[in-house]
C-alpha cells in the first residue's frame, strides 16, 4: 500500500536589500530537515539555469520597468514549472528568497510601473502550473505564508554601505528604498492571511524567534526548544 505524500509547503521570505532575511532562511530550511521534511531553498530571480541568466541581466544591465518586470516574470514561470511545482508535488517544503511580492515592491511602488499591469502578468505566469491532482486550471500558485522582513530605509541603507560592490538595486538611494518598503506594506495589507510581518529591526535571536513562532502557530513545525539561526 502506498503511502500518501505530506502536503508540500511554499514559503518565502521578502524584504528589502539589507533587511538581513537571507540570514535566517537556511536555519528555516534546518528545523523542517531536523524534523523529517524535504527541502527546496531557492531564490528570485533565479533557481533554475534560465532564470539565472535573466537574473544576471536584471542586476547589471540597463533597462526600463516594463523590461525589468517582463524579465522578472519569465524568469518566475521557468522557475515554478522547474523547479516550485515538482518539489511540491512531491511533498517538499519550499523556501524561496523572495518571490512575486518583490516585482510588485521594486518594479512597482520602486520604479513606479503600474501595478494593474503587474497583476495581469502575474495572474499569467503564475497560473496552470500546478502538478498537483485536484487543482483547478485556473489556479494561481502564491506561497502558503510571505515572512515579511519589515525595517526602515534609512537602517537598510546603512546596512549596505558596508555590503559587497552593489549591484544595480542595491545602489539606489534612499528615496527607491523608502518606495519599495511602501509597496511591501501595501501588498501585506491586500493579503494579510499570507503575510507575517517580521520586525527585522529587532535582534538576531529575536527576529528568529518570531519566524519560528509563525510557523509553528500553522502547525508545519513542532515548537522548537532552544533552536537558533
Amino acid at each position: 500500500m502506498s503511502t500518501a505524500l505530506p502536503k508540500g509547503l511554499f514559503i518565502s521570505f521578502e524584504g528589502i536589500d539589507g533587511a538581513g532575511k537571507s540570514s535566517h532562511i537556511e536555519a528555516l530550511a534546518q528545523a523542517f530537515r531536523d524534523q523529517g521534511r524535504v527541502v527546496t531553498l531557492t531564490r528570485e530571480p533565479g533557481g533554475t539555469p534560465l532564470a539565472e541568466k535573466l537574473r544576471a541581466l536584471m542586476l547589471h544591465d540597463a533597462m526600463d520597468p516594463l523590461t525589468e518586470a517582463l524579465i522578472a516574470f519569465a524568469a518566475r514561470r521557468d522557475h515554478l514549472v522547474q523547479v516550485i511545482e515538482p518539489a511540491l508535488a512531491r511533498g517538499e517544503v519550499v523556501i524561496s528568497d523572495r518571490f512575486t511580492d518583490a516585482t510588485f515592491a521594486y518594479q512597482g511602488a520602486g520604479r513606479g510601473f503600474s501595478w494593474e499591469q503587474l497583476s495581469a502578468l502575474e495572474r499569467m505566469a503564475q497560473t496552470g502550473t500546478a502538478l498537483q491532482a485536484g487543482q483547478a486550471p485556473d489556479f494561481m500558485r502564491e506561497p502558503d505564508m510571505t515572512l515579511w522582513f519589515d525595517l526602515p530605509a534609512e537602517v537598510a541603507a546603512e546596512r549596505l554601505a558596508t555590503a559587497r560592490v552593489p549591484d544595480r538595486f542595491e545602489a539606489q538611494p534612499g528615496e527607491f528604498f523608502a518606495r519599495v518598503a511602501q509597496g511591501y506594506a501595501e501588498r501585506a495589507r491586500t493579503a494579510p492571511q499570507r503575510f507575517v510581518r517580521i520586525d527585522a529591526h529587532a535582534s538576531r535571536h529575536a527576529v528568529w524567534q518570531q519566524i519560528t513562532q509563525a510557523v509553528v502557530r500553522k502547525g508545519w513545525l513542532a515548537i522548537m526548544v532552544g533552536s537558533k539561526p
